[in-house]
C-alpha cells in the first residue's frame, strides 16, 4: 500500500470536526440555563415544568452548570486553537479540492462563531440574568 493510497482529510476538515464538537458542547449551556430562564421570563413556567418532567437531566445540568460551562469553554478553546493553528495549512493543488478546502475553512469559522455565540448566550442567562432577576 503506497502512501498516496492513504486518504487524508484536508487540514480544513480537521478543524471543522473540532468546531462542530464544540458547537454541540456549547448547546449544553443553552439547555441547562438559557432555555429554562427564557421560558420562565416569558411567563411560560408550565412549559418549563413540563420540559423538566419530560427531560429530568436538565435539572442535573442546571445543578452542575459550572462544570457544564467549564467543559464547553475548554472544548471551544481547543477548537479555536485547532482552527487558528490550521489557518495557514496549504490546500491541495487540484482546483476543485482547493475550492472545497477554502469552503470548509469558511464553514468551520461560521460553526465556531455560532458555538461561541451560543456559549455567550448561555453564560449571559446563567450568570447575569438569572442571579439578577431571580437572585
Amino acid at each position: 500500500m503506497a502512501l498516496s493510497d492513504i486518504h487524508q482529510d484536508p487540514p480544513a476538515a480537521r478543524g471543522k470536526w473540532a468546531a462542530t464538537f464544540a458547537l454541540f458542547t456549547s448547546m449544553g449551556t443553552l439547555i441547562c440555563c438559557a432555555l429554562p430562564a427564557l421560558l420562565v421570563t416569558l411567563g411560560l413556567g408550565a412549559v418549563t415544568a413540563g420540559l423538566v418532567s419530560a427531560v429530568p437531566q436538565i435539572v442535573w445540568l442546571s445543578e452542575h452548570k459550572a462544570w457544564v460551562f467549564a467543559f464547553a469553554g475548554l472544548m471551544l478553546s481547543a477548537a479555536t486553537y485547532s482552527v487558528w493553528r490550521a489557518r495557514n495549512d496549504p490546500c491541495p493543488a487540484d482546483p476543485a479540492q482547493a475550492a472545497a478546502c477554502t469552503r470548509l475553512r469558511v464553514i468551520t469559522r461560521w460553526i465556531l462563531g455560532i458555538a461561541w455565540t451560543t456559549y455567550a448566550i448561555g453564560f449571559f442567562f446563567a450568570y447575569l440574568v438569572v442571579p439578577l432577576f431571580y437572585g
